[in-house]
């Protein structure tokens, strides 16, 4: 049977260099675009060869910068963890020949397909489950799974592909590590800020720009006009973005071309390079053989100046809904970040999340806040906010508690022993889980030492002057199980919309 609804599956790497910058994304850019170049020959191949079988491709699925060996640590669906190659597109062929969306593939060879033996074992099972099996071709004639001699052929030569990207790996890490030992530079990537590429010379016009910013950061810059002195504290020096906007302003290129900013400014500030030190996988291993362009103990001291300033910009004690907001499409809290359009809760990836969620911090705070505010001057909710706070109901209700927990562990008992029915055991069980939601709601939004002292006082002055810790316990009190935050409707445009907080519980 001729395919008359193939998918077109093309693939190529992408090594990100280790010392890849902001301040670089210019190049970057440059090399991703080459790479790409690649893909479009793999998809001319492919499409002259489908014509040449009498296929049609149905859809091309390209997958850019994805590498076909490199595993990350994932979570399984079962909720363990497992070393997996993560290749969204090649996962979406499989689902579409599985479903019969597709009828065949093709691709430019077997190691465009596959350098991990999972991966073609998945692939495998999928062909193999249909009769006749799916029909699958490259362009080098290195993949095809007709018959048995093309599957195990197939599965040789993965495993040769494989332990090729192991070599290629380990020799390159050991390369790395001797390099590092040596002092030397690691070759290739990008050109660092105030070296050459080659030799580690130092660039003269950009070893005076590294030296200056040190020095403003420091707070001891010698060429601030006397109104911008008397702007900044020598204790804590001058902002990233004010440096990296004075540069933009006098022209300053980057080693690239691209603007400066505040990121790519502590990004070249910071690096061990410029103190004449040598690093390997993100650690100082020694002295480099190139010249420092700021002393060590200078530098130092600007990386610590830094890590001071990020000590004190931490977003888990700036975004006070930390843990108060749930993601609608995954159910994992949207966490406080740094996104294009400054603070934001995003159901970060890294974290667990689906990264399909963001909301604009200071929206999402001024409506809870709003919220929070309402309530608090109600006389029912203080009332009842009052009586939840009180030690001898909140004791009696662990009492309660643990009286229907065990009593729900010996009417299990009581059923495994035949003594009752299912029936009797389901309505027994289902009156004491009334009982036990109710005791657990009672202690959960009894309110914490912070909301007994804001009810003793003027409500709404004492919300304004508490620190964003103790505004997230007040609403965990009066609301335990948060917010769920919807997606954006686009039919609003770029307001926020209140509907989209969602109160659990």
């Amino acid at each position: 049977m001729t395919p008359s609804r193939a998918v077109l599956l093309l693939r190529i790497s992408y090594r990100k260099p280790e010392d890849e910058d902001e301040d670089q994304q210019t190049e970057a850019e440059r090399r991703r675009a080459e790479f790409s170049k690649g893909i479009g020959r793999q998809e001319e191949d492919g499409r002259a060869l489908a014509k040449r079988l009498g296929w049609t491709i149905a859809k091309v699925i390209p997958e850019d910068d994805t590498s076909a060996y490199k595993r990350r640590k994932i979570k399984l669906p079962d909720g363990t963890s497992a070393l997996r190659t993560v290749r969204p597109g090649f996962r979406a062929a499989l689902e579409g020949l599985a479903s019969g969306e597709f009828d065949g593939m093709i691709a430019d060879d077997l190691d465009r397909v596959a350098r991990d033996p999972r991966d073609l074992e998945d692939l495998i099972d999928v062909v193999e489950s249909r009769r006749p099996h799916i029909p699958v071709e490259s362009v080098t004639g290195s993949l095809r799974l007709a018959n048995d001699a093309d599957i195990t052929v197939a599965r040789i030569m993965c495993a040769v592909a494989n332990k090729s990207s192991r070599d290629t790996a380990r020799r390159v890490a050991r390369k790395h590590e001797e390099l590092a030992a040596e002092g030397k530079p690691g070759g290739g990537g990008f050109r660092g800020y105030g070296f050459t590429l080659d030799s580690k010379k130092v660039v003269e016009d950009e070893a005076k720009i590294l030296v200056e910013i040190g020095a403003r950061i420091l707070g001891d810059w010698d060429d601030w006009t006397e109104k911008q002195r008397q702007k900044i504290d020598p204790e804590v020096g001058e902002s990233l973005n004010s440096i990296a906007d004075d540069l933009q302003r006098r022209g300053v290129p980057t080693a690239t071309g691209a603007p400066w900013s505040g990121r790519s400014i502590g990004s070249v500030i910071s690096k061990p390079s410029v103190a004449g030190l040598r690093a390997h996988k993100g650690e100082i291993v020694g002295d480099a053989i190139w010249d420092a362009i700021i002393p060590r103990e200078r530098w130092e001291q600007i990386c610590l100046r830094l890590a001071r300033r990020a000590g004190t910009t931490d977003l888990t004690l700036q975004r006070w809904l930390n843990g108060a907001l749930h993601c609608s499409l995954c159910g994992h809290m949207p966490t406080g970040s740094h996104g294009n359009g400054g603070p934001r809760y995003w159901c970060n990836p890294k974290g667990g999340g689906c990264g399909k969620l963001a909301v604009k911090a200071s929206f999402v705070e001024d409506e809870v806040e709003s919220q929070v505010l309402e309530l608090l001057g109600k006389p029912r909710i203080l009332e009842q906010l009052r009586n939840a706070a009180d030690t001898e109901v909140s004791d009696e209700a662990r009492r309660e508690l643990a009286e229907d927990e065990e009593q729900l562990k010996e009417l299990a008992r009581m059923y495994a022993r035949r003594e009752i029915s299912f029936g009797e055991y389901r309505e027994a069980r289902s009156i004491i889980e009334a009982r036990v939601k109710e005791s657990r709601a009672l202690l959960v939004s009894r309110a914490p030492l912070v909301l007994r002292r804001l009810l003793a006082g003027d409500v709404q002055s004492g919300w304004r002057d508490l620190p964003p810790a103790d505004k997230r316990e007040v609403l965990l009190a009066l609301l335990p199980g948060g917010y769920s935050v919807l997606p954006h409707d686009r039919r609003y445009g770029n307001k926020f919309n209140p509907a989209r907080l969602v109160p659990r519980g």
